[in-house]
C-alpha cells in the first residue's frame, strides 16, 4: 500500500464530492438523494443536508436484489428500504461509499425501479476502487485508484458523524 492510499482523508473527499454534485445539479428539477446502506446512507444524509434538498434522503438495502443472493443468503444486518419521495420523474443521485464491481449499483437501480420510473439516475461514490464487472461508472467520484482484489476499502462513521476510510489487506 502506498502512502497516499493509507492516508485518505474521508472528510476532504466528502467535500470534493459535495462540490462536484453542487456544480452539476444546481438547476436540476425534482432532485432527490438515495444512499445505499451503510456507507452510502451516511453520505446521503450529509449530502441531503448540505444541498438543502426539499425531500428527505432515501435509503436502499440491496440484499434481496443482489445477483449472488442465492449463494450468500440473507445478510444478518438487513435494513428496511426507505424512499420518502415520489420516484416518478425525479432526478436521483444514488450514493455509495465505494464503487467496486458495479453489482451493488445494479441491484440498487433495480430496486429503485420498483418504486417508480425516475427521469434520471446519477451515481456518486466517495471512492472508485476499480475492478468493474459490469459497465457502470460514477457521475461523481472524489477519489479513483485501483486496489487489488485482496484489499478492502471501508468507510467508517464516528459517533460525532466524522467519516474515515480504512484500507485492509487480506
Amino acid at each position: 500500500m502506498n502512502a497516499m492510499t493509507s492516508n485518505l482523508d474521508a472528510e476532504a473527499l466528502y467535500l470534493q464530492l459535495l462540490e462536484q454534485i453542487k456544480e452539476h445539479t444546481a438547476n436540476s428539477k425534482k432532485l432527490a438523494i438515495v444512499g445505499i446502506y451503510s456507507g452510502g446512507a451516511w453520505l446521503a444524509e450529509r449530502l441531503n443536508t448540505d444541498l438543502a434538498l426539499e425531500n428527505k434522503a432515501g435509503f436502499i438495502d440491496v440484499s434481496f436484489y443482489r445477483d449472488d443472493y442465492a449463494k450468500k443468503g440473507l445478510h444478518p444486518d438487513v435494513k428496511p428500504t426507505q424512499i420518502p419521495f415520489d420516484v416518478d420523474n425525479a432526478t436521483i443521485i444514488l450514493v455509495d461509499d465505494v464503487l467496486y464491481t458495479g453489482r451493488t449499483t445494479r441491484a440498487a437501480i433495480n430496486e429503485l425501479f420498483d418504486y417508480g420510473r425516475p427521469a434520471k439516475i446519477m451515481l456518486a461514490a466517495l471512492v472508485d476502487r476499480g475492478g468493474r464487472e459490469l459497465p457502470i461508472s460514477a457521475d461523481f467520484v472524489a477519489y479513483s485508484q485501483f486496489f487489488d482484489t485482496t484489499s478492502s476499502v471501508n468507510l467508517h462513521r464516528a459517533d460525532d458523524g466524522t467519516l474515515s476510510l480504512s484500507i485492509d489487506h487480506a
